[in-house]
């Protein structure tokens, strides 16, 4: 896992850390899709979208990423229209 803070001391902004992460997101069977979006507090989460009930998906997936909230959803099959 990358360090909280870059080399200026600053915290990564959670578009580079969903970027950083969604390829491993993708891997894991069930899920299709990687966004931002809020948590129920009203703050920044990434939320990761799942066709349907994978139990060991959902136990896999961390609740917080480099200090961001992640939200687990279950959103069903994306299909191109």
């Amino acid at each position: 896992m990358l360090p909280l803070v870059d080399d200026l001391g600053m915290s990564p902004s959670i578009q580079d850390v969903k970027k950083q992460h969604e390829a491993q997101f993708f891997k894991m069977a069930g899920v299709v899709s990687v966004g931002i979006g809020l948590d129920s507090d009203g703050n920044q989460a990434i939320v990761v979208g799942l066709d349907g009930s994978h139990p060991d998906t959902e136990s896999s997936i961390p609740a917080k990423i480099e200090g961001y909230p992640v939200v687990v959803q279950t959103i069903g099959t994306i299909r191109a229209q």
